[in-house]
């Protein structure tokens, strides 16, 4: 039975995976972490993972960039792997991500969805076979509630595009504070905001008279919880120290 330490409980995400988990006969949610317990939870709930008293096999994060300190402190202190899910991290917090990776597992995704992990493979590689005669822009949609933008898979599919292009290329967010042409080192970030969108992203090509679109629509919020588990699943398994991703999860099975 797989055991889990659910950060953020009470959100949009936590209610996802509590709900997805009750359907499970091998996996069990054995504590909440939430400030505000929503209540009519069938698992303990506790404001801070700090006074967490349950044990589990592995902690699974889709709460606020601010509770990831206590949630690597709380894992290093009892040796517990973390699915960090959250986005939005500063400089700062990706530094003590990485300082805490030399001691314990860390899985760490801008976007748990499988299909993104795909998506991210397929960008990179048109990246790379387009070169420079194809203009890249990016455009995510997401529900009026996000707070971050562009949002955290956006930037990661950007990284695929860099990490492709045969020649370097640099983010543009806001075109409308100048005017002039596009340059060919352009990738273009458009953040779309409204309704109950739960999340698009649509990595464009655009080259002469043919443009080509490489997109992902996410129909309910379980295609993320099932994400999460996936990795919470194979990160109960890992024993050795470091920062780990969607990428593990396909060479592992």
């Amino acid at each position: 039975m797989l055991k889990i330490i659910l950060c953020g409980c009470c959100g949009r995400m936590g209610r996802a995976i509590t709900d997805l988990v009750s359907r499970m006969d091998d996996t069990a949610i054995a504590a909440g972490i939430d400030p505000a317990d929503c209540g009519g939870l069938s698992y303990p709930v506790f404001p801070d993972i700090s006074g967490c008293t349950v044990k589990a096999d592995v902690i699974v994060d889709f709460s606020h960039r601010s509770a990831l300190l206590s949630i690597l402190e709380y894992s290093l202190a009892t040796g517990t792997p973390a699915v960090l899910a959250s986005t939005g991290y500063l400089p700062e917090d990706a530094a003590a991500l990485e300082e805490a990776s030399k001691k314990v597992p860390i899985f760490r995704s801008a976007n748990m969805s499988i299909g993104i992990a795909i998506l991210t493979k397929l960008v990179k590689s048109a990246a790379s076979a387009l070169g420079d005669d194809f203009d890249v822009e990016i455009i995510e949609k997401h529900h009026n509630k996000k707070l971050d933008a562009p949002s955290g898979t956006a930037l990661h599919l950007a990284e695929a595009v860099k990490a492709g292009a045969v020649s370097p290329k640099t983010e543009v967010y806001d075109r409308h504070a100048v005017r002039r042409e596009r340059g060919k080192s352009e990738i273009g970030m458009h953040s779309v905001r409204g309704g109950t969108i739960i999340g698009e992203h649509e990595v464009l090509f655009a080259g002469w008279n043919e443009t080509i679109s490489i997109s992902h629509s996410a129909q309910s919020r379980e295609v993320f919880a099932s994400g999460a588990l996936r990795a919470a699943r194979f990160m109960a398994g890992v024993k050795t120290p470091g920062i780990y991703g969607m990428d593990d999860i396909f060479g592992g099975e």
